[in-house]
């Protein structure tokens, strides 16, 4: 990993990101190329990290990199790939939303070894968990420096994940109710995100804690009988909390796979 040489084709939030994490003492990667297409954040890269070029163009990218980051809009994936040239059998890391394997490798157009993955924002302070679809242990090992990989065995396992990686918004969303709620009533601005994001917090560390005990029985220790948190979690099921919740993930699950055909 120390010597490897990493190349960013797009350089957005996701870029940015992987680029931070992997350069945060000690650096996981000696040397990183990114592309000038977003300037602002191209030049903040190159300003902070003396590991950091900033290349003339994309296919530059390609021919000073050992592993190859895609990281462009689907939308404009197919034109951006279809003007490049990848080298026979190297290492291409797609984070491109919503587009299947085949498809991508179709688009690029050269026998490359492709994998794919989903980093989230959180991969900049190595705290993220990013599902790698097909299972690949230089990659794995890559996302675990960032923080912690999960190997899917099928896209079905794959686009599963990348489902729930749309929960993010929802929970923070919920996060903001419940903050909102407390400052109605009365408490001081900014106290109730100040308990809120906490509790929110403990309750995460204390899953990944406790990851052999089934989450609905880590539920139930929460819910004390007759208690206000199975009055709570009572509430959110009748009033359609629950259906709702899983409506929303056949719905963007059925995007995903709708996507890759």
């Amino acid at each position: 990993m120390q010597t490897e040489k990493i190349g960013f084709i797009g350089t957005g939030t996701i870029s940015d990101a992987m680029v931070r994490g992997l350069l945060t003492k000690p650096a996981a990667v000696a040397q990183v190329t990114i592309s000038p297409r977003n300037a602002e954040i191209a030049k903040r890269l190159a300003a902070d990290f003396a590991e950091v070029s900033i290349a003339t163009d994309n296919q530059a990218v390609i021919n000073a990199s050992d592993m190859v980051v895609l990281a462009v809009r689907p939308q404009i994936a197919q034109d951006v790939l279809g003007e490049l040239t990848f080298r026979k059998g190297q290492s291409v890391l797609s984070v491109i939303a919503a587009t299947d394997r085949e498809t991508l490798l179709d688009w690029i157009g050269a026998d490359v070894h492709l994998v794919q993955a989903i980093p989230l924002p959180f991969v900049a302070d190595r705290e993220g968990v990013t599902a790698v679809f097909p299972p690949d242990p230089h990659v794995a090992t890559l996302f675990s420096v960032l923080g912690a990989a999960v190997e899917c065995e099928t896209k079905e396992e794959y686009d599963l994940l990348a489902a729930a990686s749309a929960l993010m918004s929802t929970v923070l969303g919920i996060m903001d109710v419940s903050a909102a709620w407390l400052e109605q009533r009365g408490l001081a601005k900014g106290k109730g995100r100040a308990y809120i994001a906490p509790l929110f917090s403990s309750l995460s560390k204390t899953a990944v804690r406790s990851d052999t005990v089934p989450l609905e029985e880590l539920s139930g220790e929460f819910a004390t009988k007759g208690g206000l948190n199975e009055q709570v979690l009572s509430d959110f099921q009748k009033k359609g909390g629950r259906d709702a919740l899983v409506l929303a993930l056949d719905r963007v699950l059925a995007r995903i796979q709708g996507a890759g055909t």
